[in-house]
């Protein structure tokens, strides 16, 4: 981790991004509906997502998974289609951990040098490359053709006898077939059979997944007996985890600049403890972010676990998304950084990804102006990372009946689709933007405005920070449930931060405490220009703890307002 930039991912569903087809078919195979590829970043395409003020980019999906399109001409083994869910297939159930998804190339046989290509590509725009390492399970059909000699299959050596076993890569229900609650044969001419069975991804250890559960994954054994009284058998190292320790190496040998792991609270610490330390000893800039939702283990897996960012969901994004829909008051978020109490900073922001609701769609706000202050806030009041999602900064709606997603406000990752707004956004890799509306152009400024200044400003990139709820709270002209104010330092440059979540203009007095000042030791100023970032407007502030600082901010709105001290 360097702290002289701030990092901002632009997380992009690859499968999606590419795809140009305006005439997709609710579950519509690969040649109805098509399906975008790894050459589709082209460098153009890099460099817009650059301007976007991204530093990295996340290519969900890149790992080959279980699908329903047929590559056997290519040597790859057929999926049952009962055990994927959507025409494409989930990118978390994954089938090969050496592989890259066939979908993704244009030259099937040549697809690995197309991965390392778009890692090159990637590298010269000045992006750093992130990739998805999914840890937990597999799909159920998991078998590797890729991977490199010498290595065995998991499961391989497994004894199928024994429910547990420190040194199987897998959970058996054993004498017992899967019983799936889920159509057992799909669209195949016999039903799919798995004898003994296999523990579900999402820790089920019986025969008997429903539709709601992982159904199409298995759980990996990383030497915990869940059923035994959750007994751990770490010494000697379980066998799991030298088969994923060497899956960690082989992508870091690619030249990746880091993972994002699936559901990283799902495996030990006492894996990731072992794990990270090694790549990183031989790869000490490489990122680990884990996809974490239990507060009570933050800690563990940042200190422990080495990891370097963790997924703040439960905290700021859930508060941010309640704030929006008029379900919370704006004082939860000093709770939010408090509750934090020192790793604030190593937490990662977003609005949207790929598993949560689009803030346009009819599920969460239904206009995606209505996140401006939330996005303000997410990406602007500390140093740790901020993620956005493809589509988000255009205000993709999600809103379509894709396929096995269904009508859910999210952008489907199990079916073949085109992303209406990326779509025109890429206008065939022109990015010409003239088939985006005036509001779509608009919304993608502020976008790229915001997160420009996340890195063009020191205050932002690495100032310190001061929450001003506590001294707003009841003020006459300060609705502290519906604005929210901080103060962000470095140097001799203030940023004064104010949002209203509210769709009326609003005209505020801001007070700032005299700790503040003696805090970040800044001078009070009855007088001063402060400039604001977002509109470049210029306005004379009173900048002193014996009175409010006067502050208009628009509906849906906020302002970061830079003064610099003499």
């Amino acid at each position: 981790m360097t702290n002289d930039k701030k990092i901002i991912i632009y997380q992009v569903f690859t499968r999606l991004f590419g795809n140009g087809n305006n005439r997709c078919q609710p579950h519509g195979d690969i040649q109805t509906n098509g399906c975008g590829k790894i050459a589709d970043f082209t460098q153009k395409a890099l460099g817009e997502i650059r301007q976007m003020g991204a530093t990295h980019i996340w290519y969900t999906g890149l790992i080959e998974h279980a699908t329903q399109t047929d590559y056997r001409r290519y040597n790859i083994r057929p999926d049952h289609p009962a055990v994927v869910k959507g025409k494409a297939g989930s990118p978390y159930a994954i089938k090969d951990y050496y592989d890259i998804d066939p979908d993704l190339a244009k030259d099937v046989p040549g697809r690995m040098k197309e991965f390392e290509d778009l890692v090159q590509r990637t590298h010269r725009s000045g992006l750093g490359f992130i990739m998805d390492f999914v840890p937990n399970h597999v799909a159920r059909q998991y078998h590797s053709d890729a991977m490199p000699a010498g290595r065995k299959q998991l499961g391989e050596d497994d004894d199928t006898s024994r429910t547990f076993d420190p040194d199987n890569n897998f959970y058996y229900i054993p004498g017992t077939a899967l019983q799936g609650q889920f159509d057992m044969q799909a669209s195949a001419p016999e039903p799919y059979c798995e004898s003994p069975a296999k523990a579900t991804g999402n820790d089920r250890f019986d025969a008997t997944p429903s539709v709601n559960d992982w159904y199409e994954t298995i759980k990996l054994n990383y030497g915990v007996d869940y059923l035994g009284g959750r007994r751990h058998y770490f010494s000697p190292v379980p066998d799991t985890w030298h088969k994923m320790l060497d899956i960690l190496l082989f992508w870091a040998a690619k030249g990746i600049d880091g993972f994002r792991c699936d559901m990283a609270e799902m495996v030990p610490v006492e894996f990731w403890e072992w794990a990270i330390q090694q790549v990183k000893e031989q790869y000490p800039n490489l990122l680990f972010i884990a996809e974490i939702y239990n507060p009570m283990l933050y800690r563990d897996y940042l200190r422990r676990g080495h990891f370097d960012y963790l997924y703040d969901k439960v905290g700021l994004y859930d508060t941010l998304r309640a704030i929006v829909c008029c379900q919370e008051s704006a004082t939860a978020i000093s709770y939010r950084w408090q509750e934090l109490d020192g790793i604030g900073d190593r937490m990662l922001n977003f609005l949207e990804n790929h598993d949560e609701q689009r803030i346009a769609s009819d599920f969460f706000a239904g206009n995606p102006w209505k996140a401006l202050p939330a996005l303000i806030v997410s990406a602007c009041q500390n140093t740790n990372p901020f993620m956005l999602y493809f589509g988000q900064e255009l205000g993709e709606r999600g809103m379509d009946a894709e396929g096995f997603s269904g009508r859910d406000g999210r952008t489907t990752i199990f079916d073949y689709w085109s992303v209406d707004t990326i779509r025109r956004w890429r206008d065939g890799g022109t990015f010409n933007g003239r088939m985006l509306t005036d509001e779509e152009k608009s919304l993608q400024a502020a976008y790229r405005r915001i997160l420009t200044l996340c890195n063009t400003e020191a205050a932002i990139r690495q100032g310190a920070f001061f929450d001003l709820t506590y001294v707003n709270r009841g003020g006459w002209r300060f609705n502290e449930h519906r604005q929210y104010a901080f103060l962000r330092k470095w140097g001799q440059e203030i940023v004064l931060g104010v949002v209203n979540f509210d769709p009326q203009p609003v005209d505020i007095s801001v007070n700032i405490p005299a700790h503040a000042f003696e805090y970040l030791q800044m001078p009070e100023l009855e007088q001063c220009r402060a400039t604001d970032l977002l509109s470049g407007e210029t306005t004379i502030l009173s900048f002193v703890s014996y009175h409010g600082s006067e502050v208009s901010v628009g509906g849906y709105s906020g302002k970061l307002l830079k003064i610099q001290l003499p």
